[in-house]
């Protein structure tokens, strides 16, 4: 994977939303100035109280599924969750603007305290910190890719496109089920997904849907492409599984293991549903992507890619393919060339 292209893809919406943030801030803070005095000032304070608030609390949204601390609290209950985040927006929120006053004090001459202007700031600072998060909570959720393809009506009628796919089906799920219980085994798939959500957003992945004990992950052509995260997702998915494996054992007696398969190819895309909407995938690229999940575990290999997706997706230096003899796909008239992944 390529660290610095996702790096710079951060820093590019992290630069997005900051001036976003800054520009309702100096609206908010030109509409609450005392009559008569200088806008110019007001919109200097503007921008500085915002990057001092926003900028901490952006760059953890941001960046924070990679704190491990994070990741525990996200497993918590969404109520708790939502809780410990306004928690600590509040923190952020009231020490930013107490910073704020301190560095313009020199240039306001305001007195540095507790006002009618510091409540309204923090009214309003509270308002658009819960509106950022129930934002990001709705597109984590749904995907925010998805939210603003339904928003723009971009598959209000079916498109073919490129696409690659990545299915992860969990080893032994039915033996697993038998000993552990309905109840038991859905905790255990529900952590189980989580860290697969992790990979995911590691990997820049938009999870396409869970079917039973089955999550699928995509990626547009070119995301899929530029830095081979599709190849190298199986592998960070295990690292977090691994990461993890003493609560497993606690928990369970078992560490899950996976298979997965990817593809890549054209696909028709479009929304679908009435009172449910949802982008929908339709096409031989994801019954391919299946056919060889199954040949994984026929052939009892781990990750299996197709040579079409590995004959133009960039193979990470610690990865290494080998080429498989190829499959036969019902439906399909050519061969399916194909090959097995691996750590070097």
């Amino acid at each position: 994977m390529t660290l610095s292209h996702r790096s710079h893809r951060e820093w590019r919406f992290f630069f997005r939303i900051s001036a976003v943030i800054a520009f309702v801030s100096i609206w908010f803070g030109i509409a609450i100035r005392e009559p008569g005095s200088p806008i110019a000032i007001a919109i200097v304070v503007s921008i500085v109280t915002s990057l001092i608030v926003a900028t901490p609390i952006v760059l953890t949204e941001l960046k924070g599924h990679r704190i491990p601390l994070v990741r525990r609290l996200r497993r918590l209950p969404l109520p708790a969750y939502f809780a410990v985040k306004v928690v600590f927006y509040m923190v952020v929120i009231v020490a930013g603007l107490f910073l704020s006053r301190v560095v313009m004090q020199p240039l306001t001459g305001d007195r540095i305290g507790i006002d009618a202007t510091f409540r309204t700031s923090i009214l309003f600072s509270i308002v658009m910190s819960a509106a950022f998060n129930v934002a990001l909570e709705i597109g984590s959720l749904l995907g925010f890719r998805t939210i603003r393809n339904l928003l723009t009506g971009r598959y209000v009628r079916p498109r073919r496109e490129q696409r690659a796919f990545l299915l992860i089906d969990m080893k032994n799920s039915t033996g697993l089920a038998e000993r552990l219980g309905p109840l038991r085994f859905h905790e255990l798939l529900n952590d189980f997904f989580r860290d697969i959500a992790d990979a995911a957003l590691e990997c820049e992945a938009e999870i396409y849907k869970y079917v039973g004990d089955e999550a699928i992950l995509t990626w547009s052509g070119a995301d899929a492409l530029g830095d081979g995260d599709c190849l190298a997702c199986p592998f960070v998915a295990e690292d977090f599984i691994e990461a993890n494996r003493a609560r497993y054992l606690a928990r369970f007696g078992e560490v899950p293991a996976f298979r997965a398969a990817s593809h890549f190819g054209e696909i028709v895309t479009g929304e679908i549903g009435d009172v449910r909407r949802e982008i929908a995938y339709v096409g031989d690229t994801l019954n391919v992507a299946a056919r060889l999940l199954e040949a994984a575990k026929e052939l009892g290999r781990d990750v299996l890619v197709s040579t079409d997706l590995l004959e133009h997706a960039t193979l990470a230096a610690e990865l290494k393919a080998e080429k498989l003899p190829t499959l036969a796909v019902r439906g399909r008239e050519a061969p399916l060339g194909i090959a097995a992944l691996a750590r070097a």
